[in-house]
């Protein structure tokens, strides 16, 4: 009966395994949804296709190498496994769980890298690099500790994966961040080159973004929970998972009311996360007192993570990807020697020492911090390598234009990637006053790139379409820009000999600077501004000549400086003397 009993609860723990893997895999679901929603319209079609291709690109690695490194017999003195093909020669006698199960939180870590390097990657680049953590990076660090290697026998103990995964993609993601630069406009330099302000690039839907944090919440259960193999170690491992991040949020929703007048909603979404990520490592051998403890470090430190990267690093991190993965992979990593407590069900299995709050010493303190500083070195210098060679031979970075433009567009060829949906400008101009989230980073309207000002003051023209036969040799030319710009913008059309114009004063929905709001510790705020709409009608002077002029006038270094229509007038009849066309505009150009 004992035995019946073994075998029956063997199996259901082993169809929750299962369960847990498929919990894991929807969690890419989450990545996509929360990077996605931090980050700009225009590229949000990119970002979908790089976490699908996270999880596609990664299986294909685990298939032909990633399993058997991570989980083959050791070799090197347990520096990786041994390659095999079993998977292939041996499928009658194969362990399909272990290798569905470790497959899907492989994918977890080069997702990790997406979110940091958002918005301004190569696609194929991107791709290159997620088979490199997939095929060898991951599997090798992960053998060690979760595969029989090294770390394993040293009683290193990372549960589920605060060092192995969120560290190591964290890192990488620090590193991929600081290699590729920047957005365009995230940062305002001096002309030393000293960064003198950080601009905030607000996300285009925190709603999207908040389902993809509810989602890994969701996901996090199995995450950390899928390898417990009775029930009150898979009780406890709940009861921590729920409290760490739960404390984290409220932690960080009280520090960012104090510090910027008002919670910060973002902030608080990645906060989550980093509760999640530091409790990963501890959370089959701590209690509740220390999940708690250890989610209020994790919603501080998250705080701080983004405002280091931002105004000491001035790594261009969208998505808070490595405050949360690597900032909390190492604190969590660290927890394990500080809260492990025999009153926790996991811990007998574990095998490790109490931590250092819990009457244990410094012994597993030490075990745990030179087990992430063997991974953290491995990581560093595998990623570097791996990015330079990208760099040096395809590229890691899109160019400006394209960047601009958007990666829907400019990658994938897709318009839009929410083509049943309409932004309308009260304006009809789709335009925007000067603000954080449009700066392209050159003011000099001279020294910058003609991608740069065919952003800022973009020109659409109708008079070059027209059939010559039908050209009448007359344009119309009408000028939307702020209204700060009128003076510079008249004083350039008399300069031109243009005295005839017609203006009126409109509303544009734009970011207007300095109003206190805040997105991230950055001030923004959100408000319709008035703009100016200046049409005249040219024969006699070439069209090119009022475009670049009204271009130069308007320049400051913004997307959304102005904009530019032109269009062919086929009939122009002054109503005081009856005369036409050319004869017609002759006093008033």
């Amino acid at each position: 009966m004992e035995e019946l009993l073994s075998s029956v609860n063997a199996e259901i723990y082993g169809v929750w395994f299962l369960i847990g893997a498929a919990l894991v895999f929807w969690m890419q679901a989450g990545f996509a949804m929360c990077e996605a929603g931090f980050t700009r319209a225009k590229n949000s079609g990119n970002i979908i296709m790089k976490n699908l291709m996270d999880f596609c690109i990664g299986t294909v690695m685990w298939f032909i190498c990633g399993a058997s490194l991570m989980l083959g017999e050791n070799m090197l003195g347990g520096f990786v496994g041994g390659i095999s093909f079993d998977v292939f020669s041996k499928y009658g006698n194969f362990d399909y769980s272990a290798f569905v199960f470790n497959l899907v939180f492989c994918a977890t870590t080069a997702t990790i890298v997406s979110g940091s390097m958002a918005e301004r990657t190569k696609f194929s680049s991107y791709c290159i690099y997620s088979a490199v953590i997939s095929a060898l990076i991951y599997p090798i660090e992960a053998h060690w500790t979760w595969g029989g290697g090294f770390l394993a026998e040293w009683g290193f103990h990372d549960y589920a994966g605060s060092n192995c995964i969120h560290m190591v993609g964290g890192v990488c993601a620090f590193i991929g961040a600081w290699m590729l630069g920047p957005r365009i406009g995230k940062f305002e330099k001096d002309k030393n080159g000293k960064v003198t302000k950080v601009n905030a690039f607000p996300g285009h839907n925190l709603v999207v973004a908040a389902l993809g944090v509810f989602i890994l919440w969701l996901g996090w259960y199995g995450f950390n929970g899928a390898a417990a193999t009775d029930l009150p170690t898979l009780g406890s491992v709940f009861l921590t998972t729920t409290v760490a991040p739960a404390v984290a949020t409220v932690t960080c929703m009280i520090f960012t009311w104090v510090k910027y007048g008002k919670p910060d909603v973002s902030m608080c979404l990645n906060a989550s996360l980093a509760g999640l990520v530091a409790i990963t490592a501890p959370c089959d051998v701590t209690d509740c007192a220390g999940s708690a403890i250890i989610g209020l470090v994790a919603g501080l430190l998250v705080v701080f993570g983004v405002w280091f990267n931002d105004n000491v690093t001035h790594v261009d991190d969208p998505v808070g990807a490595v405050a949360v993965h690597a900032v909390n992979g190492i604190w969590g990593t660290l927890a394990v020697g500080l809260f492990a407590t025999d009153t926790a069900p996991g811990f007998a299995v574990a095998g490790i020492k109490e931590g250092l709050f819990y009457g244990g010493g410094i012994e597993q303190l030490i075990k745990q911090f030179g087990g992430m500083a063997v991974t953290l070195l491995w990581t560093v210098v595998t990623i570097i390598i791996a990015f330079t060679i990208i760099k040096k031979t395809i590229g890691l970075r899109v160019s400006e234009e394209e960047e601009i433009t958007g990666l829907d567009a400019t990658e994938h060829g897709l318009p839009s990637a929410y083509a049943g949906f309409s932004i309308m400008d009260i304006s009809n101009t789709m335009t925007m006053s000067v603000n954080e989230n449009t700066n392209l980073g050159q003011d000099n309207y001279d020294a910058a790139s003609e991608a740069m000002k065919k952003a800022a003051v973009p020109v659409e023209r109708q008079d070059n379409i027209i059939a010559p036969e039908f050209n009448s040799g007359i344009s119309k030319v009408v000028i939307i820009a702020k209204l700060s710009r009128y003076d510079a913008l008249r004083k350039a059309m008399n300069d031109l000999g243009v005295t005839g114009m017609t203006v009126t004063q409109v509303m544009g929905c734009g970011v207007q600077k300095g109003a206190g709001e805040r997105y991230r510790g950055v001030e923004i705020d959100a408000t319709l501004l008035p703009k100016v709409k200046l049409e005249v009608v040219v024969s006699a002077i070439p069209v090119d000549k009022v475009i670049e002029a009204a271009k130069k006038a308007l320049y400051t270094g913004h997307i959304g400086d102005g904009k530019i229509f032109v269009y062919n007038v086929n009939k122009v009849v002054k109503i005081r003397t009856g005369e036409e066309n050319f004869d017609a505009l002759q006093d008033v150009e």
